[in-house]
């Protein structure tokens, strides 16, 4: 137990960087073969994260609207939520084409070749997206586990798509009905919120292993990726990696700023959340730690958090679906030596605010939105391949761009409404494991 408190009583950052440090040396000094030693470290850690993700969010969800005050109340903090949204994937589109314009990522790249396991993805439609919001099987939202008919006619187990708004929308669902039954299903809401603690101490069982997982990843991704795949496409990975930056620390700390909220506290509370996006490359992977840093950490009420987390892992996508697919406009554009018109200019930021709140927040899906806003665009597609070979290294970033934005803000409106706890914000821990604060 000695060695265990001892392990605890390191920050949880420097855990995490340690195990990124330490997997960075082993795929460096072992190529290939670090992938099939260590990969499985870090595929086991992301499946224990998602393994919790649908419970945590499910039963949290609903004791978050059961215990909000009635459904005005909850209809006022989403419309604030989601305006907030809306205006920082503009900012983070306009950050994309300011950065692509200046630092020209696609001039001078003539040494690319096509990635062959590239192969163009669907892209669903408006409705599609907004129908796949209700689920038709309550249980295969759940559990992603449904049915299908196959082509010889049979019917077959099929696996979901991994998105989370089909429980949001069922918990939602139940939470209301909750509201509205009152003290009639008392045990009910109880029982609910007893389920949503127990599967916040199960998070914090889970989030410890992160170092572990960290360092699995790492190794994995250095000895997978030689410098013969990056070099090309070196300027548009700085350009993309600037650009996050920049929305990061630029555009959400001026907003905090002015919100009166010290960014400095806020990026010290939401590390953990941002470390675990960086080395998962998904939003939903991230979720849990997101929402135990904005909580925990930075003092944003649990009920809120509940709900207002889960929503932005499923449609915030400032790095995927904001910066991402207008940096590959403005690349695709100096690659083929066409100049984007002023009119296409629009279309990319429209489309990129729009088509971020279809993103799913899972690995890849950054490739649709580009489509998206590309074909919008009437940009070549084809291009998308040459940065396929890259993808996972430009997914961290942009996830963890995501992520940050997802937990920035819940406390931009909790301070708004009242709902944040300036003691703990101005206290920010770094910690986010099995003890309490």
């Amino acid at each position: 137990m000695t060695l265990v408190s001892a392990w605890l009583r390191i920050p949880f950052w420097q855990r995490v960087l340690g195990g990124f440090v330490l997997g960075a040396l082993a795929g460096w000094l072992l190529g290939p073969a670090a992938e099939v030693w260590f990969g499985p470290l870090g595929d086991l850690y992301v499946t224990l994260i998602k393994m919790i993700a649908v419970p945590l969010v499910f039963f949290a969800v609903i004791n978050a609207i059961s215990s909000l005050h009635g459904q005005k109340s909850v209809a006022a903090l989403g419309g604030r939520t989601f305006l907030w949204f809306i205006i920082t994937a503009a900012l983070a589109v306009g950050i994309g084409l300011l950065v692509g314009t200046v630092m020209q990522p696609g001039t001078g790249a003539l040494s690319l070749s096509m990635d062959h396991g590239y192969t163009p993805r669907d892209v669903p439609s408006v409705v599609k997206v907004l129908m796949d919001v209700v689920p038709s099987n309550v249980f295969y939202a759940l559990t992603g586990i449904g049915t299908r008919v196959n082509a010889a006619g049979e019917t077959v187990l099929a696996a979901g798509r991994g998105s989370i708004l089909p429980v949001i929308f069922f918990a939602g669902l139940l939470g209301f009905a909750m509201v509205k039954l009152g003290d009639k299903v008392a045990e009910a809401r109880k029982l609910t919120g007893q389920m949503s603690d127990i599967m916040i101490q199960v998070t914090r069982f889970v989030l410890e292993m992160t170092p572990l997982g960290t360092f699995g990843l790492i190794a994995g991704l250095v000895g997978s990726y030689g410098f013969e795949k990056l070099l090309p496409l070196g300027n548009f990975v700085l350009a993309l990696y600037v650009a996050c930056a920049l929305h990061i620390v630029v555009v959400y700390g001026s907003l905090l700023l002015a919100h009166g909220l010290n960014p400095l506290k806020f990026f010290r509370g939401a590390a953990p959340g941002m470390q675990v996006a960086f080395v998962s490359s998904s939003s939903f992977a991230a979720m849990p730690a997101a929402m135990r840093s904005i909580t925990h950490n930075l003092g944003v009420n649990k009920d809120y958090a509940s709900f207002a987390v889960p929503l932005g892992a499923s449609i915030k996508m400032d790095g995927c679906g904001a910066i991402y697919p207008a940096l590959c406009a403005v690349f695709i554009a100096q690659y083929t030596g066409v100049p984007l018109t002023p009119e296409q200019y629009v279309v990319v930021l429209i489309a990129s605010v729009l088509g971020s709140f279809g993103t799913a927040g899972v690995p890849g899906t950054a490739v649709v939105m580009a489509t998206v806003v590309l074909s919008a665009a009437n940009l070549p597609l084809e291009t998308i391949g040459y940065l396929y070979a890259i993808d996972r290294i430009l997914d961290m970033m942009r996830t963890m761009t995501n992520v940050t934005g997802q937990m920035l803000v819940p406390v931009l409106v909790a301070k708004e409404t009242g709902l944040l706890d300036r003691e703990v914000y101005d206290n920010p821990s770094t910690n986010l494991g099995v003890e309490e604060r």
